[in-house]
């Protein structure tokens, strides 16, 4: 599996969306989160089972102005 381009060394079975993030100590309030390029809503974190070829970014937004 892959974390933001970088290979993610910590999968295995069963591993979700919301594991990866409470791992990775992600806790920014809004995130954009894509799985092989699809859209992931928070409410679907804990629900998304990770498969080992899956590629994942979690990016955090930044506001200014």
């Amino acid at each position: 599996m892959k974390l933001n381009d970088r290979p993610y060394e910590n999968w295995h079975e069963g591993l979700t969306i919301r594991g990866v993030m409470d791992y990775m100590h992600f806790t920014w309030p809004k995130l954009v989160v894509k799985v092989n390029g699809q859209l992931v809503w928070p409410e679907d974190y804990g629900n998304v089972v990770l498969k080992e070829d899956d590629d994942l970014k979690i990016h955090h937004l930044l506001g200014g102005g």
